[in-house]
């Protein structure tokens, strides 16, 4: 059974797209820690971060520094945290969280609840800025 991120990645569930090539795509996490908290995958459905060819997963982290790059200058925050934690979800991911302080990576505080139009906004604002 495919995951929730390759039903996404088939166009099968909409997500705010923030960056893709032919190998990943980078999307808003629709539960944010932060304004701006994205996702970055690889297309290939892997369970573990770990078990990705060498290659792809040099290439993951690549793709993800363009991310959070792009997230560092439109989002209001001293330095773009990351976390791979792997066991919510079977297919590897990233999560670039904009922080200020060691405590805002912290996945059992409250998700922030924004409305599709504000969501919209900062995908495009961070899409904008991918270099």
């Amino acid at each position: 059974m495919a995951s929730i991120f390759s039903k996404i990645v088939a166009g099968e569930i909409p997500c705010y797209k923030v960056a893709e090539d032919d190998q990943f795509l980078a999307f808003l996490d629709i539960n944010p820690l932060a304004k701006g908290h994205t996702l970055v995958i690889p297309k290939k459905e892997t369970d573990y971060i770990f078990d990705i060819e060498d290659k792809e997963y040099q290439d993951l982290f690549l793709f993800a520094k363009k991310v959070a790059l792009a997230i560092d200058k439109t989002t209001n925050c001293e330095k773009v945290g990351i976390a791979v934690i792997g066991l919510e979800v079977a297919h590897a991911h990233i999560h670039l969280v904009p922080i200020n302080g060691i405590y805002d990576i912290d996945f059992s505080k409250p998700k922030l609840k924004l409305s599709p139009e504000e969501f919209q906004m900062i995908a495009d604002r961070i899409a904008s800025k991918i270099g």
